[in-house]
């Protein structure tokens, strides 16, 4: 299977991406979070309204194979959380990039969250580096 590594996001080393617009974050998992996991089974997300800090675990993800603490890219308050993938978890594999996000965020402070980031393509050489 091909990955993606769209360009327009930036990653955490523990595979979760975000997507500015504007002060909104879009927060979600990268397609190869979701190969490595497997069939995804559940999906726990804070509530709209909820403060999340940058680099603590926000949520919890988990397949037939792992559970796994989601880490947050970016601190804020969260404005909309993507309850059709709380329901249906198993489809963050159809599109994790598009309809598979997770959260939007209102972002509190983006200059400095985003240092610990990494670029699409220094996320791709980490990750292609660990098969």
């Amino acid at each position: 299977m091909d990955l993606e590594y769209p360009d327009d996001l930036r990653y955490l080393d523990s595979h979760e991406y975000v997507r500015l617009d504007g002060e909104i974050a879009t927060i979600g998992i990268s397609a190869y979070a979701i190969e490595q996991l497997g069939d995804i089974v559940f999906l726990e997300l804070p509530e709209v309204g909820d403060a999340i800090e940058v680099e603590e675990a926000f949520g919890a993800i988990e397949s037939v194979k792992a559970a796994e603490d989601l880490v947050t890219p970016v601190s804020g308050t969260v404005v909309d959380r993507n309850e059709q993938m709380i329901e249906n978890p198993e489809q963050l594999a159809d599109d994790p990039y598009g309809d598979g996000w997770l959260l939007k965020v209102r972002v509190s402070n983006i200059d400095n969250d985003l240092d610990n980031t990494l670029s699409a393509s220094e996320y791709q050489a980490q990750v292609e580096g660990e098969d």
